[in-house]
């Protein structure tokens, strides 16, 4: 069993700044890949970023030059530097977390077996 926590949700005005963090405790040898989902209200879950423990990276089209996934491999830790927030980034983020053949594999949640409790992130002025 993997064990993920969240933290650095929170409201934020258009254009602004957060940072996202998902500490992983248990059976590390059983995953090699993180990532970030986010869920708006009545939308289904998608990939925001994903990161393999070799440092490879997935990003949704929406979110490429504004969002960086990141991770510390000593703390079994994961960030995601959110910039430039738009109002439809709000939703529900949730950690993540698999044992994945491709980083393309992270696109579909299905790939994930572990995840966090959740963390919102709500842009608005």
């Amino acid at each position: 069993q993997v064990q993920l926590v969240e933290s650095g949700g929170g409201l934020v005005q258009p254009g602004g700044s957060l940072r996202l963090s998902c500490a992983a405790s248990g059976s590390m040898f059983s995953i090699n890949a993180m990532g970030w989902y986010r869920q708006a209200p009545g939308k289904e879950r998608e990939l925001v970023a994903g990161i393999t423990k070799s440092g490879l990276t997935n990003y949704a089209d929406s979110v490429k030059g504004r969002f960086t996934i990141s991770r510390d491999n000593a703390k079994n830790t994961v960030y995601l530097q959110m910039n430039s927030l738009k109002p439809e980034d709000t939703a529900d983020y949730y950690c993540a977390a698999g044992l994945i053949y491709t980083i393309a594999q992270m696109t579909f949640p299905s790939s994930c077996k572990y995840w966090g409790q959740g963390t919102q992130v709500t842009v608005s002025s």
